[in-house]
């Protein structure tokens, strides 16, 4: 079965890209531009597609530990709602998007 881990987004040293085996199931940053006196972490669990509209999760931390925490506590109880099903629609999703990027790379036209 597979597990959370967490990778830093390689464009931003304070973003971390939540993943569920090769699923990005959601994400932990630092927010940009606000004010010093409110919550500096930000985190969303979801993905999509794969999941309906409105059935991510997201909110804001004080710390980064804090954000990680929440983060969790969402994705367990959004994992509870999924399928394999669900996984595997992004990964379809993930494998229609290389495939046609791999064409244009190509000069080749879309199938129509």
């Amino acid at each position: 079965m597979p597990y959370l881990t967490r990778r830093h987004y390689p464009e931003r040293p304070d973003c971390w890209q939540a993943f569920y085996g090769d699923v990005q199931v959601g994400t932990i940053a630092r927010r940009a531009g606000v004010p010093v006196d409110v919550d500096q972490w930000e985190w969303g669990c979801g993905f999509y597609p794969g999941m309906e509209p409105g059935q991510s999760l997201n909110g804001t931390a004080a710390y980064f530990g804090q954000a990680r925490n929440c983060f969790e506590l969402a994705w367990q109880r959004i994992l509870a709602t999924l399928t394999e099903a669900n996984f595997q629609e992004w990964r379809d999703q993930r494998d229609r998007t290389a495939r046609k990027y791999a064409m244009w790379d190509r000069g080749e036209r879309l199938p129509s």
